[in-house]
């Protein structure tokens, strides 16, 4: 494993091209806020502990103002013909492509994953806006047989009303466009807190959203700290949909708070995804995509890998492979464009020494890593564990970082029953050139998404989302405008 060497964050914010996407102020009702009653958070990088710069830590009094602002600019935004919605969100698409490398090196800044990846992330945030735009356009009424005589039937689909956006660090952008785009497109308006990790890529996507020509009140970014920003929201009866992407620990915490209020609630939370790969499988493309389904954003993702498990007759032969592709992996700052970046804090670290720890006092091996890389604190050496047995941590709790547990199998039913033993549900890998094998395991395994020899499944068009403990309901796709949306049923006479 190399190391690059660090690049100054000073000298990369000099890089920008457009220096106004550094927005260090919350934007409320079409305007700076530049004052938090709570007073500012240092935004930190990862990479070398040097501050990016620091935003407004805004207290439930400005939140709530923020709804003000959301709540008086919904006549306006859900009474625009859908046609000039979809106007206003096609130009914001144009403007975050053209914006591409600033978002990026902004993101990679406070996030310290790879600009290669930061990139590649402003795509995927932008493609949200581009598919909503579409599908704002798309007829919203359904023709229904009466069942009454001397009745007229219809369904409509209507805005719900504020929609309140809370997005994590790992995808500051992508997150927030995938909630935003969909509320908006379907005549929502929006109240965002991102990650006080991460601010500054949400802000950026404000300012951007500005110059498309979104009305002000209609998308407001409310920095500072969570419990009291979104607690502030949850409590409100005007927010009518409630959309977040973390823990599943906060999840549940925002459920419980949002019982009261009774809003719709899209909660897209934690993963524990098993990779199983079987004999017949292609060999070399198992572990090309095991390095992808673990190693991306330097392990931090809900749809990382997370155990391994691999049939016993190429389960010597995998491990080798993949131990030897994880040790060639470089580590270094994301403007470095290495291959892995830094883990987000202190505590990302001590979860992945623990995990570590802990395998190997069960029995389990290390083939490469499985320490504190020299790069710096926060980096993590890629590290490979095999022979990790079941009762491992590892092998019950999300690691989110970049340490892959492997075990063997011998039987299809078995590994079946180790993948679905766990609380979460989001996602499945599975590696076999079986068709019928195919069939099977992916109406067995309980997770709402299996991606079948490949890593990379998610997009605009497709519904991401998890069962069991990984979540409620689906964004992307049109189920990701449907639930920023109410049903009304109007019954005529034309008598």
């Amino acid at each position: 494993m190399s190391v690059i060497s660090p690049v100054n964050t000073a000298d990369g914010l000099a890089g920008l091209a457009d220096a106004a996407l550094f927005c260090r102020a919350a934007y409320i009702d079409g305007q700076s806020v530049s004052t938090g009653a709570s007073g500012q958070i240092a935004v930190l990088n990862p990479a070398d502990g040097s501050e990016v710069g620091r935003v407004p830590a805004l207290d439930s009094a400005q939140a709530r103002q923020a709804v003000d602002a959301a709540s008086a600019a919904f006549p306006l935004w859900s009474g625009l013909l859908p046609q000039e919605r979809a106007a206003i969100l096609r130009a914001w698409f144009e403007a975050i492509r053209g914006a591409r490398d600033d978002l990026a090196l902004l993101m990679t800044l406070e996030q310290g994953k790879p600009l290669s990846e930061a990139r590649g992330e402003i795509d995927y945030a932008a493609s949200f806006v581009e598919f909503y735009a579409e599908e704002t356009k798309r007829p919203n009424i359904e023709s229904v047989t009466s069942h009454l005589p001397d009745a007229e039937v219809e369904v409509w689909r209507e805005p719900a009303g504020v929609a309140a956006l809370i997005t994590p660090w790992n995808f500051p952008s992508a997150m927030l466009t995938r909630k935003a785009a969909a509320a908006l497109a379907a005549g929502c308006t929006c109240v965002a807190h991102p990650s006080s990790e991460t601010p500054f890529s949400a802000l950026a996507l404000a300012v951007l959203a500005e110059r498309a020509g979104m009305p002000p009140g209609v998308f407001n970014i409310v920095t500072g700290h969570a419990a009291e920003i979104v607690g502030a929201w949850t409590s409100d009866k005007r927010i009518r949909v409630l959309s977040f992407t973390g823990s599943t620990e906060i999840g549940r915490l925002l459920f419980r708070q949002s019982a009261d209020t009774i809003k719709h609630l899209v909660l897209e939370l934690g993963g524990h995804a098993p990779f199983i790969v079987f004999a017949d499988a292609d060999l070399d493309q198992a572990v090309e995509e095991a390095i992808k389904a673990k190693f991306a954003t330097s392990g931090q993702d809900c749809l990382g890998a997370n155990r391994f498990f691999i049939e016993r007759p190429v389960y010597a032969e995998f491990c080798k492979r993949f131990a030897a592709a994880t040790a060639a992996l470089s580590i270094g700052p994301g403007l470095a464009d290495c291959d892995l970046g830094p883990l987000a804090n202190q505590k990302a670290i001590d979860k992945q020494v623990s995990h570590v720890g802990d395998a190997l006092a069960r029995g389990a091996r290390c083939l490469t890593g499985g320490k504190i890389h020299p790069a710096g604190p926060l980096f993590y050496e890629p590290t490979v564990l095999v022979d990790v047995p079941p009762d491992a941590l590892i092998m019950h709790e999300e690691t989110f970082g970049p340490v892959a547990a492997i075990a063997p199998f011998d039987d299809e039913a078995t590994v079946l029953a180790l993948a679905n033993d766990t609380d979460y549900g989001l996602i499945a890998y599975l590696h076999t050139n079986d068709p019928r094998r195919i069939y099977r395991a992916s109406r067995a395994l309980q997770f709402g998404m299996v991606a079948v020899n490949r890593t990379k499944v998610t997009g605009a068009p497709i519904p991401f989302g998890g069962m069991k403990q990984s979540g409620l309901g689906r964004e992307g796709a049109r189920l990701g405008l449907e639930v920023f949306t109410e049903v009304k049923y109007v019954c005529r006479d034309w008598r």
